[in-house]
């Protein structure tokens, strides 16, 4: 029979085996019930590809092109020879933007009076000489700034070109220096003046220059209303007409005109096109035509198939599966769009997608968990991924039964 001491002892050891494992319990319970659970990655679903048809501009069979679009890089198309060639009166858009940055003239203003004199006279008979076209002149006569914008612009008046030169700049020569380095400055290297108005063969440029020169054209308000207009009644001179007779169709609303039997039959241009509830405008040049007529009919053209090649491309619907998620103790969600994007995008730019979701434990309802990135040409599109529906903790009766997941999650 035990004694005493031995049942004291055995009473000891069997209370500090309790304490022992209770002890250990609460550890146990204590470690599983607070230990992080792991980590769950999102399985991927990649972006279906987007890009879209090429499209196929109807160019003319004669001369040399270029179409572009205000708000896109660069030129959307071309056709024929790209290098420097004469572009006619088309260089009086040159000397009307870099009189501008000498007199500046805002939308709707008149600007400052004009005198004209003797001098302008001159120029008058000096166009005349050069069977270049002209606008009539009066000694003494006064024009607003305006006004003689569009003596010079709708008419193509070659001496009126050259007054306005010698207005801003003082002489020929300085207004010369003037618009060389400005088209230096704006990046035009293909384009350089040798006069104001486009009657020597040797102002030149390239149709995508060309179709730069006419993004800052109708980025200047006054010259973009001015090269709308068909008609203007000036002091003096009366009604002038525009040489451009494609205003008005298509939608064309610019932008010169120009004509040497060098450059032949010329046309920078500009109209806006509706795609869906954008508006496009574009902005293009043919060079080389036999006749204006040929020309026109052959743009007409030219700008009705273009149209089709802009498409408004969803790139991601709200709400749309990018990847989804499945727990260790069976809960599922997924990574979807949290917005909508889409992007105007001209014939074959190429739009690829790539996600990154980065893994989750828990999560609520429309936690940002990643991103789906769209490149579009140059342009990068970036859409939220969220969750769609909420990931919370297991709870006690899963972690107290999975202590090596929990483990292997720390």
């Amino acid at each position: 029979m035990p004694t005493r001491r031995v049942i004291y002892r055995r009473r000891r050891l069997a209370v500090f085996a309790l304490v022992l494992v209770a002890v250990m319990g609460f550890g146990y319970l204590a470690a599983t019930g607070l230990a992080p659970v792991p980590a769950s990655a999102a399985e991927i679903s990649q972006p279906v590809p987007l890009t879209q048809p090429a499209a196929t501009p109807q160019w003319p069979s004669f001369g040399t092109g270029a179409i572009g679009a205000v708000g896109f890089p660069g030129v959307l198309a071309s056709n024929g020879d790209q290098a420097a060639m004469p572009i006619a009166s088309i260089t009086k858009m040159v000397t009307a933007l870099v009189v501008l940055e000498a007199k500046p003239l805002g939308a709707d203003e008149a600007g400052p009076d004009i005198t004209f004199t003797d001098a302008d006279i001159e120029l008058y008979y000096k166009s005349l000489a050069e069977n270049g076209s002209v606008a009539p002149v009066v000694s003494g006569m006064v024009l607003t700034q305006r006004e003689a914008f569009e003596a010079m612009l709708l008419p193509s008046a070659n001496n009126y070109a050259a007054s306005l030169a010698v207005w801003a700049y003082g002489s020929e020569s300085a207004y010369l220096e003037a618009a060389n380095a400005w088209l230096t400055d704006h990046g035009l290297t293909d384009t350089v003046v040798a006069d104001t108005s486009g009657i020597s063969s040797n102002s030149v440029s390239s149709p995508a220059n060309l179709v730069e020169l006419a993004k800052l054209v109708l980025g200047s308000p006054a010259l973009a209303e001015i090269v709308a207009l068909p008609t203007a009644v000036l002091p003096t001179i009366g009604t002038v007409t525009s040489t451009n007779k494609l205003l008005g169709t298509n939608g064309v609303d610019g932008i010169k005109t120009g004509t040497t039997d060098v450059a032949g039959a010329c046309l920078l241009f500009s109209t806006d096109v509706q795609i869906g509830d954008e508006t496009v405008t574009l902005v293009g040049v043919v060079l080389g035509g036999d006749t204006h007529t040929e020309l026109n009919d052959a743009i007409s053209a030219l700008i009705e198939s273009v149209k089709p090649g802009f498409q408004n491309v969803t790139l991601a619907e709200k709400g749309a599966v990018y990847g989804s998620y499945t727990t260790p103790w069976g809960q599922t969600t997924n990574a979807v769009a949290g917005e909508k994007a889409s992007a105007l995008v001209w014939s074959d730019t190429p739009i690829a997608g790539t996600i990154t979701a980065r893994s989750i434990q828990t999560g609520a309802l429309g936690d940002a968990v990643g991103d789906v990135d769209f490149s579009v040409g140059d342009t990068d599109v970036s859409v939220p991924l969220v969750l769609d529906a909420a990931v919370t903790d297991p709870g006690a009766g899963w972690r107290f039964t999975h202590p090596g997941e929990l483990a292997a999650g720390r």
